[in-house]
């Protein structure tokens, strides 16, 4: 796992890779949705690239740090920079298995909602019906990134905090069907296979083979990604892992 820090000059650094579960310092995780040409990447931000700091996902990741360091957090984690995804395909393979984990143990997980905006707001819930649609509630990775973390906070593209996932639990439960108690973070493993594989229902990704991959912390269960190999048979494989799990 690599983190990003923030030194007394406002520089951001990454950490080395750290390998043991003890070494890892507490950190904030960031949950959003990518814009196609706006996100960061590991070698820009390491390069520390004049172009990098253009684009919105710049913004975002400076949005997770501030919040971060609010709550006297000094570290974060970010899935478009973090992970050096252009040359090191072992690193990619290691991050979609342990993605669940990592949200998991960070103290905070800040959802940055891009399509929710707080600026004209008329009154305290003006911008809800936008909560309600928001695509981050149409992607296939932000599941694992609802449920993992005991802690997650909502935010408008300004910053705003809208509510907790305990203070939104009902609007939420509403959104995607998810019982109150895998919210309240019941195991998952206290719930059906096949309860759990619906909460992926009307979910899309980038690449369709993602769609299962998404799932593997959700059933607890290693599987190394194969590209390629379309959405039909990732699902035939993650149901082969979870039916050996069960056995």
């Amino acid at each position: 796992m690599r983190l990003l820090a923030c030194d007394g000059n406002g520089k951001l650094s990454f950490t080395k890779d750290i390998t043991k579960d003890a070494e890892i310092p507490p950190y904030a995780i960031l949950s959003h949705t990518w814009q196609e040409g706006q996100e960061v990447t590991f070698d820009e931000l390491r390069n520390d690239c004049d172009a990098a700091k253009q684009k919105s996902g710049y913004d975002k990741i400076w949005f997770c740090m501030r919040q971060a360091q609010r709550a006297n957090l000094h570290h974060i984690w970010v899935d478009t920079c973090c992970i050096n995804k252009a040359i090191d395909i072992t690193e990619v393979q290691h991050a979609i298995n342990s993605m669940f984990k990592w949200y998991q143990r960070a103290v905070e997980c800040y959802v940055y909602l891009s399509d929710v905006s707080t600026r004209n707001d008329s009154s305290d819930s003006a911008w809800e019906p936008a909560f309600r649609t928001s695509r981050w509630f149409t992607r296939g990775w932000t599941l694992q990134e609802l449920l993992a973390p005991r802690d997650v906070i909502f935010f408008s593209r300004e910053g705003i905090r809208l509510g907790t996932k305990t203070t939104l639990e009902q609007q939420i439960h509403e959104i995607t069907s998810i019982p109150h108690s895998a919210l309240r973070g019941t195991p998952l493993s206290e719930f059906g296979v096949e309860e759990r594989l619906s909460w992926i229902g009307g979910r899309e990704t980038s690449r369709e083979e993602d769609k299962a991959y998404s799932l593997l912390g959700i059933f607890d269960v290693f599987m190394l990604p194969n590209y390629g190999e379309r959405e039909a048979n990732a699902f035939r494989r993650l149901r082969k892992e979870i039916g050996e799990l069960y056995e």
